[in-house]
C-alpha cells in the first residue's frame, strides 16, 4: 500500500514548507560567488563561475558580515539535534560559526545557545553569537558563509546538499547522506557539476588511525591473504509503540520537518533522536550503524569507485517490529524499520558480507581471510594478525595515500578544513561514501520486500523485479523537490 501524498492548502496558499507561497518569490539574481578574502575562497568561487544557479529564494534580510581577521572559515550550521549541535561545537574551534538553524526553536536553536559555546571563539572564549534561523534558505544566502554543516533529519540532507553546492558553499554532511538510492544519484551528479567545492560526510570511523584506517591499509596490503568473509555488525533497531498521536508544540515547526515526506499526524517518537526507527525518513540501523560499519567494508575491499559494489542482496532474517504488507507497514503509531536482520551480500569476486543485527563477536566488523582474521570496532582492533605485530609495518605514507594525501591529524573535521584550504578529496569523500550507501539502501529494499536483489552495480539498478524498483526513489512532496543538477 503507497503511502498518500497529502498537500495541505488555505485559501489561495499551499501551505507546504510552513510559509505561505506568496512568500516563496523567486529571485534570479541570487549572488553567484562567494567573498574573495582569502586565495582558496577565491578557488571555491571559481566552482561556479559560468555555471548559473538554479532561481534562489531570497528573504528581505542583508547578510550579515563576520569580522574575524583571520583565515577563519565561515560556517552555517543546518539542524542542532544532539550530533548537528556537537558538530556545531567542533566547527567552533576551527572555524567561526557565524548562523545556525533549526525548526524546533527549543531543542535547536535555544539548547544550541545555552548549551553549547559556538560562534566565533578566540582563545577559547566566545567573540559573539551566531545569527539564528529556521529556514535554512536564509544561511544559504548570506555571502559570508563559506560552510553549511547538514545535521538534518536524513530526509533532508540531500536537497540542503544539492542547494548549498549551487549557492556555493562547501558541505559537511552528517551521515546517512541519502534517503534513497535515487537521491545518492543526484548527490553524486551536484558534487561532480561542483568539483571546487568540497563535500565531507560524518562517517568519522574513517578518522580513525589505530583501529579502522589500520584494519583498511591491512586488507589492501594482503595481510589477510584474500577476503573470503565479512560479517558486519550493525545492532538491531528500537521497537516502540502504539504511540499517542497529537499536536505538535507551538515551538516546532512539524509539517515543515516533514520535508519530502507524506503528511501524517504528529507523533512525537517520529522526530529528533527517534526518527531514524520510521522507514519515511530513515533507514533504521542500516543507514544509521550502516552507514559507518557497511562504509568500513566498502572502504577496505577498495569496492568505493562508481560502478562497483555487490551484485546481490538476499535476506537471510527479515523481521519487523510491524505487520508488512508490498514493503509498506500497515500501522502508523509504531517503530516500523527492521529490528532483527541478516543480509548476504555477495560481490563480483567472489567475497560475502553478512550485515546482522547481531553476531557472537559484538558490534564491529569481523574480516576473514585466506592468511587470517581480524575483528574491529570503535574500541579496539584484535585477532591474530595484530598479535603477530603485521600492522607494525605499516608506514605513515601508507596513511598519507589512505587520507587521499593528506597527513593523518586525528581530526575528522580538520582534514575537511584541510582539503578545502589545499585541495584534494577528504577522507570520507561524497564519491565513495554513496557506494557505501547503495549497500545500505539494497539491505532495506530486500528486507522490506522479504527477497533476494540482483543488483547491476555497473548500470545502478536492480534487475528483474519491478517492485524492487519502485523502492529505487520515493515520490517527493511537492514544494519539497532535489534540484537535478
Amino acid at each position: 500500500m503507497q503511502p498518500s501524498i497529502a498537500i495541505l492548502k488555505f485559501g489561495n496558499n499551499f501551505v507546504e514548507y510552513g510559509i505561505p507561497v506568496a512568500e516563496y518569490r523567486l529571485n534570479p539574481f541570487f549572488p553567484q560567488s562567494m567573498t574573495t578574502r582569502r586565495n582558496f575562497l577565491k578557488r571555491s568561487a571559481a566552482a561556479v563561475a559560468g555555471a548559473a544557479l538554479t532561481p534562489y529564494l531570497m528573504s528581505s534580510a542583508q547578510p550579515v558580515r563576520a569580522q574575524a581577521a583571520s583565515d577563519r572559515l565561515r560556517v552555517g550550521c543546518v539542524g542542532l539535534g544532539g550530533q548537528g549541535r556537537g558538530n556545531a561545537h567542533d566547527f567552533s574551534n576551527l572555524t567561526d560559526v557565524v548562523a545556525i538553524c533549526d525548526l524546533d526553536s527549543e531543542f535547536g536553536l535555544a539548547q544550541t545557545l545555552n548549551n553549547t559555546n559556538i560562534g566565533r571563539i578566540r582563545d577559547g572564549q566566545r567573540q559573539g553569537t551566531p545569527d539564528s534561523y529556521k529556514d535554512y534558505r536564509r544561511v544559504l544566502e548570506r555571502n559570508d558563509v563559506d560552510i553549511v554543516s547538514i545535521g538534518t533529519t536524513d530526509q533532508w540532507h540531500v536537497k540542503i546538499a544539492v542547494e548549498a553546492l549551487q549557492a556555493g558553499k562547501h558541505v559537511f554532511c552528517e551521515k546517512p547522506l541519502t534517503l534513497t538510492i535515487e537521491e545518492c544519484q543526484l548527490m553524486r551528479n551536484a558534487a561532480k557539476k561542483f568539483p571546487n567545492l568540497k563535500v565531507q560526510i560524518g562517517s568519522q570511523q574513517r578518522s580513525q588511525k589505530d583501529q579502522f584506517a589500520t584494519a583498511c591499509l591491512m586488507i589492501r596490503k594482503g595481510m589477510l591473504g584474500d577476503i573470503t568473509k565479512m560479517v558486519v555488525d550493525i545492532g538491531g533497531g528500537d521497537v516502540g509503540g502504539p504511540f499517542q498521536k497529537g499536536t505538535p508544540p507551538a515551538h516546532f515547526d512539524f509539517m515543515t520537518w516533514l520535508g519530502q515526506c507524506p503528511v501524517v499526524e504528529y507523533i512525537p517518537q517520529r522526530t529528533h533522536g527517534n526518527y531514524r526507527w520510521w522507514y519515511e525518513y530513515s533507514g533504521g540501523k542500516f543507514t544509521d550503524w550502516g552507514a559507518h560499519h557497511i562504509d568500513f567494508a566498502h572502504w577496505a575491499l577498495n569496492e568505493i569507485a562508481e560502478g562497483q559494489g555487490p551484485i546481490s542482496a538476499k535476506p537471510i532474517v527479515a523481521e519487523h517490529p510491524v505487520e508488512f504488507k508490498d514493503g509498506y507497514p500497515l500501522v502508523d503509531d509504531r517503530f516500523n524499520t527492521s529490528h532483527r536482520f541478516e543480509i548476504s551480500f555477495k560481490f563480483a569476486n567472489g567475497t560475502e558480507m553478512l550485515v546482522v543485527s547481531h553476531s557472537q563477536d559484538g558490534n564491529g566488523i569481523l574480516v576473514e581471510g585466506t592468511k587470517g582474521r581480524i575483528h574491529v570496532n570503535r574500541e579496539r582492533i584484535n585477532g591474530r594478525p595484530i598479535q603477530d605485530g603485521l600492522h607494525r609495518s605499516l608506514t605513515e605514507e601508507d596513511f598519507t595515500g589512505l587520507f587521499n594525501g593528506k597527513g593523518f591529524d586525528g581530526w575528522h573535521k580538520r582534514n575537511f578544513i584541510t582539503c578545502i584550504k589545499d585541495g584534494g578529496l577528504p577522507v570520507s569523500d561524497v564519491f565513495s561514501h554513496i557506494q557505501s550507501m547503495i549497500s545500505c539502501h539494497l539491505c532495506e529494499i530486500s528486507v522490506r520486500l522479504g527477497r533476494e536483489l540482483k543488483w547491476d552495480p555497473k548500470e545502478e539498478k536492480i534487475i528483474g523485479d519491478e517492485q524492487a524498483v519502485k523502492f529505487v526513489a520515493r515520490e517527493v512532496r511537492r514544494g519539497f523537490e532535489i534540484p537535478r543538477v
